[in-house]
């Protein structure tokens, strides 16, 4: 490529040429029309030089700002890897969050079935409270059971239990509960669609049932695996605003702050 000096010794080389072709001999020897017809092909290479010279240099810009986008890229995946590994540690510390939180309801649900049994059979003998309680006690051992394979992470096991239970006692006090389960047990594997759905179906058919805020909870977490962060968002904001004081607000606020 031509540079600027090379440039200027030959547009002096060519005006030198102009000058020695313009004297009287000169145009004695090759006439008018022969320097009309030289000066106008050396013109046309100089032309032709400098569209040449025109096109190197835009070359040459367009290779820096390529360069130069090159450069932002490498930035950028630098800059992305590190958000990844930010995000990794933030997505670790919400699943531990939520595994104690699995552990706490689930130690608190066995204590509710532990209860009913009892009271069931402290309901003593005689009339309507004696015909109760062995109708609580099958209710509240199925319950424990698909309670304890969820426990043990059989989690497809626990699915159909629970749903055993909500079929054949559809009407008790641990019914809710057992619906937050199955969306649980679809989290744990990693079903976050069914996951969500299953704790929509807590939230549209048990509406004042305290299993709803961690119902929510869980919903939650299922739209961030999914990495639907605004409806995360959302149904954060829903359990910060609608059940303040609970133990899922708490978390919701962390994780909001996470999601900023």
């Amino acid at each position: 490529m031509a540079t600027n000096k090379e440039r200027a010794r030959f547009y002096g080389f060519l005006l030198a040429s102009a000058v020695a072709l313009a004297t009287p001999a000169s145009a004695a020897l090759f006439g008018d029309s022969e320097l009309a017809r030289q000066t106008q092909a050396l013109r046309q290479r100089v032309e032709a030089l400098d569209a040449r010279l025109a096109k190197l240099e835009a070359a040459m810009q367009q290779n820096s700002k390529l360069l130069d986008m090159q450069q932002e890229v490498e930035r950028l995946k630098t800059e992305v890897a590190r958000l990844r590994g930010q995000a990794e540690v933030q997505v670790h510390q919400l699943d531990t969050l939520t595994k104690r939180q699995s552990d706490l309801y689930a130690d608190l649900d066995q204590r509710v079935g532990e209860l009913a049994k009892a009271a069931a059979g402290a309901a003593g003998p005689g009339g309507a409270a004696e015909g109760a309680a062995p109708d609580a006690v099958p209710e509240s051992r199925a319950y424990e059971a698909a309670l304890g394979q969820f426990r043990q992470a059989k989690y497809e096991d626990a699915i159909a239990s629970f749903k055993g239970f909500l079929k054949t006692y559809p009407a008790s006090t641990l019914a809710a509960n057992a619906q937050y389960w199955i969306g649980y047990a679809y989290y744990a594997l990693k079903d976050y669609k069914a996951a969500l759905a299953q704790q929509q179906k807590l939230v549209a058919a048990y509406p004042a049932s305290p299993k709803v805020p961690d119902a929510l909870l869980n919903m939650a977490t299922s739209q961030i695996a999914l990495d639907d962060m605004a409806g995360a968002r959302k149904t954060l904001e829903e359990i910060v605003a609608k059940h303040p004081g609970t133990n899922a607000a708490a978390l919701a606020e962390r994780r909001l702050a996470v999601l900023k």
